[in-house]
C-alpha cells in the first residue's frame, strides 16, 4: 500500500470515526433533554395526561374559546413531544390529582376545577369574580398586591406548577383574566420550559405573567411579574 492509498484510508476511517462520534454525542444530548422535559412535565413515554377544558365565559356549558382551543394546541405539542397522550375532560371533571399530569387553563370564572385548585393548593390567591364594570374586576390579589386587569392594554395570568408530594405527577394551572392570556401561559411554559425546570428543579412554582397591549400584539408579548410561590401557598388569613 502506497502512501497516498493508505492517507485516502486513514481519512475514510477519520470522517468515519468522527461522524459516529458526533451521532452519539447528539444522540446522547437529544435524550437527556428529552428525559428532563418529561420528568418536569410528569409526561413519561407512553404515559397519558388531562387536558381540563373551560367554557367561554357568557357561551353555553359546551363553547371554548378561541384562544383556549390554540392554548390547547400548544400544549398538546409538548404533550406530543415527551411521547404522551392527552385527553380532553370538561372542568366539571371530578376525579384526583396526582396519579397523572395535568393541564388545567382558565380562570376561576370559566373552570371550576381551577376554584378547586387555588383553594387546595394556592389558598393565598384571591380573584375578583365580580361580573360589574369596575376596576377591580378580574383582578388577581397575591402577595399584598392587586393584578388589574386593563382591557386590551393590560392582562394578568396565573402559571403554576403544583404538586402534591414527592411520586406525584404535576398540575399545570394557567389561570388568566382572559382567553387570550391563557393562550399567553401556554406559549409561556412551551418557550422557557427548560429554563424553569434548572430554576424550580421540578418543584412547585406560581409565577404571574403579565400580557402587553393584546388588542395589538395578541398573546405574542408577554412578561415574567414576579414569582409569588410563597405567598400563594400561604392562606391568605395567614399571610395578612
Amino acid at each position: 500500500m502506497n502512501d497516498d492509498v493508505r492517507n485516502i484510508v486513514l481519512g475514510v476511517v477519520a470522517t468515519a470515526v468522527s461522524g459516529g462520534f458526533g451521532w452519539f454525542t447528539r444522540t446522547y444530548l437529544w435524550r437527556r433533554a428529552l428525559r428532563r422535559k418529561q420528568a418536569f412535565f410528569g409526561l413519561p413515554t407512553g404515559s397519558d395526561c388531562l387536558f381540563v377544558a373551560n367554557r367561554q365565559v357568557g357561551g353555553t356549558e359546551s363553547s371554548l374559546h378561541r384562544s383556549d382551543a390554540f392554548a390547547l394546541l400548544e400544549i398538546s405539542a409538548l404533550i406530543r413531544d415527551c411521547g404522551a397522550t392527552v385527553r380532553i375532560v370538561t372542568h366539571e371533571a371530578r376525579q384526583g390529582f396526582g396519579e397523572r399530569a395535568e393541564f388545567c387553563v382558565g380562570g376561576p370564572a370559566s373552570n371550576s376545577r381551577t376554584v378547586a385548585h387555588l383553594h387546595s393548593m394556592l389558598p393565598g390567591v384571591r380573584v375578583d369574580l365580580s361580573t360589574e364594570p369596575g376596576p377591580g374586576r378580574g383582578a388577581i390579589s397575591v402577595g399584598g398586591e392587586a393584578y388589574r386587569w386593563e382591557p386590551g392594554l393590560v392582562e394578568y395570568v396565573l402559571l403554576a406548577r403544583l404538586t402534591a408530594g414527592e411520586g406525584a405527577r404535576p398540575v399545570f394551572l394557567l389561570s388568566g383574566q382572559t382567553a387570550n392570556s391563557n393562550q399567553a401561559a401556554a406559549r409561556y411554559l412551551a418557550r422557557h420550559h427548560e429554563e424553569l425546570a434548572r430554576t424550580y428543579r421540578g418543584g412547585s412554582f406560581c409565577l404571574v405573567l403579565k400580557v402587553v397591549n393584546s388588542d395589538a400584539y395578541g398573546p405574542d408579548v408577554t412578561e415574567l411579574v414576579a414569582d409569588v410561590t410563597a405567598a400563594a401557598r400561604t392562606p391568605a388569613a395567614a399571610a395578612a
